[in-house]
């Protein structure tokens, strides 16, 4: 007998529906109705809206009249049970809604693709004969610091950390299994698509990708959830990617800041990584050129094991610093081996910011300059249009032109330019080395990848392109410049990015970083950073800020804020940082807490804050206002720091 009930997820914002509800299955839906399909029910007032179909019943606990569901969406599961359940679990650690991370897990549909997909018919993969993935047993941990370089792949240049990853995955497929491999952004899933190509074959990735059509991500997902031994790819939401039979998950570069979520419940893929291999018993790694705090304070727990890889010869890194008559912004050293590399080949030169100049200052005084409405750094902003290169001054915080400001120190009015960004750069290393191209790689100019003629490249952290068998130089600039500000992670962040440089080079290249202390050359020497992520974690300790601490920051009325932080009183290892007064999303007058509190207390101090949201979002009494919570926030430790 088919079930009569069905129990509903609703697509809804609202902190009070974010439950199960009851609705009867009419005799024309039977045939339709499944555990995971799209469906629209009725709510109060005649109100259609979307939801799910979580579980199936004959009975219901509800003693009043069950509405009918209006109508099948779709008879395609789009919900998968590993996917809910997860999507629970990380809902509940963030005080969070389970269906604002089911928006962020499931796609639109796509009616066309769902009616006219078929899995594909895959033949069986050979076993891998990596011996190094021989440890990894279902259920184990691994964080892995790999190797730079540059290889090949599918035709294109790619990092050894893709090729790596790719032999692994093929591993995994080869068991049965699915794999689920996190990446920060298009570049880095670029080379990955391009490795896994050579080894699984094209029809075993499901690519999930902003980029693409709207189509193709449904195919992707269609494959996802197939049950087959194949592997997603793609940013921060393919942790949620519905892999029944998951073998193994991979995070990419976890420390990048585009691993963490910008929408509630503002998970970081990391810590959904973390809760899904609990759920699945997954093999579960961490792999990156340089280890963040957050995976090293897990290994030290001894709750990730080390994985020892095959190491390749890494290029010397020569702090300029360090180096007896080393002046100026580009010191001769820099210069020399600017010009060795490139009698062989392509060089990078990383600057730390940019355009041409990187901010504004008093010609009077030289004090920075601020925006007279939000108090940010104002950047100078070129327009290169028909030729026109006037400076269009603006603030990077609230995007406010200068208007007719003047100089908070001594009243002064006329502002110069300073420093030196990625276009000017260019334009300096392109007269003192005439006849050599120059390329210049930021966010408004894209390179991905250049042969293997000499030329310059001069780019952001981030945005360099992979050079066919690796640079033959490489210089980091603006060190000091790159380790200023407040940021709690601002030195780690400079280490990472420049790691990632420095894997781009070719393993005889001459390497050389400015602005580096004697700890920073050595934490790039070596061939892992776990010390160096160990010292900073000891200082995050001493200071209890994440992630030697968990912390949530709660936003509302005062009166809520004051309340819900109340609601944590008598918890063990549970204090406040203070209150302040911020903006709210839509520019409202709104405090801030700052809680922080053991990992121990995690659970409870979620459960806590997410009564008082419930409370505050069903309360009648006048004035009551809107609270929002955020777990694990760090965005008031990470704000712009005006350098």
């Amino acid at each position: 007998m088919a079930a009569s009930v069905a129990r509903v997820l609703l697509d809804s914002r609202l902190p009070q529906l974010d439950r199960l509800l009851d609705f009867r299955v009419p005799a024309a839906l039977q045939g339709d109705i499944a555990e995971g399909v799209r469906v629209r029910v009725p709510l109060r007032g005649g109100r259609l809206t979307a939801g799910y179909v979580a579980e199936l019943s004959d009975t219901s606990e509800y003693a009043g009249e069950l509405e009918d569901i209006e109508r099948v969406v779709s008879p395609t599961v789009a919900l998968h049970p590993e996917v809910l359940e997860l999507a629970r679990s990380v809902a509940e650690r963030a005080a969070g809604n389970t269906a604002d991370v089911l928006r962020l897990a499931i796609p639109g549909r796509q009616a066309r693709v769902e009616k006219a997909y078929v899995p594909p018919e895959l033949e069986p993969l050979a076993g891998s004969s990596h011996d190094e993935w021989s440890a990894l047993e279902p259920g184990t941990r691994w964080v892995a610091d790999l190797a730079g370089g540059v290889t090949s792949a599918n035709g294109i240049a790619v990092g050894i950390w893709a090729t790596t990853i790719a032999s692994l995955v093929r591993a995994t497929l080869a068991k049965g299994k699915q794999a689920v491999v996190v990446v920060p952004d298009y570049r880095e899933q670029r080379q990955l698509h391009a490795a896994l190509v050579d080894v699984v074959g094209r029809e075993r990735i499901a690519s999930l990708d902003a980029r693409q059509s709207n189509a193709d991500r449904a195919r992707s997902f269609l494959l996802a959830g197939s049950g087959l031994p194949t592997v997603t790819i793609g940013p921060r939401s393919t942790v949620y990617a519905p892999a029944s039979k998951l073998g193994l998950i991979v995070i990419w570069d976890d420390g990048d800041p585009l691993h963490r979520e910008p929408l509630a419940p503002h998970i970081h893929s990391r810590d959904a990584a973390l809760q899904r291999q609990a759920l699945s018993g997954a093999v579960l790694v961490f792999a990156a050129h340089a280890r963040s705090t957050a995976v090293q304070r897990l290994a030290e727990i001894g709750y990730l094991e080390s994985l020892d890889l095959p190491r390749a010869n890494r290029p010397k890194v020569i702090p300029a610093d360090l180096v007896r008559d080393q002046e100026g912004r580009i010191p001769s050293i820099a210069y020399s081996a600017i010009r060795s590399g490139l009698a062989e080949g392509p060089v990078l030169v990383q600057v730390a910011k940019p355009g041409f100049s990187t901010r504004l200052v008093c010609a009077s005084c030289g004090d920075p300059v601020r925006c007279q409405h939000c108090t940010g750094p104002v950047r100078p902003r070129r327009y290169t249009n028909l030729g026109d290169s006037r400076p269009d001054p603006a603030c990077a915080w609230c995007g406010r032109g200068l208007g007719a400001g003047t100089c908070d120190r001594c009243g002064g009015s006329k502002f110069s330019e300073a420093g030196s960004g990625s276009g000017k750069t260019a334009g300096e290393l392109g007269r003192a080395f005439p006849g050599t191209s120059v390329t210049v790689a930021d966010g408004e100019h894209e390179h991905l990848e250049v042969d293997a003629r000499p030329r310059l490249v001069v780019a952001t952290p981030g945005a360099a392109p992979l050079a066919v068998d690796g640079f033959r130089s490489v210089v980091l600039l603006d060190g000091a410049s790159a380790l200023m500000g407040e940021r709690l992670s601002v030195v780690e962040d400079g280490v990472r990015q420049w790691r990632a440089a420095l894997a781009l080079a070719a393993e005889d290249a001459t390497c050389i970083v400015t602005g580096a202390s004697t700890e920073l050359a050595t934490a790039l020497n070596r061939p892992s950073t776990a010390g160096f992520a160990a010292a900073q974690l000891a200082e995050r300790r001493e200071l209890g800020f994440p992630p030697a601490a968990r912390v949530a920051s709660v936003y509302g009325g005062s009166s809520e804020v004051a309340r819900a932080v109340s609601s944590l009183d008598g918890m063990p290892g549970v204090d406040t940082l203070g209150t302040v007064s911020v903006k709210g999303p839509q520019g409202q007058e709104e405090v801030r807490t700052i809680v922080r509190f053991t990992y121990a207390s995690g659970h409870d101090v979620a459960a806590a804050l997410r009564a008082e949201v419930l409370r505050a979002a069903t309360g009648r009494r006048k004035g009551s206002g809107r609270l929002r919570v955020k777990l694990d926030d760090v965005e008031p430790f990470e704000g712009a720091d005006g350098s």
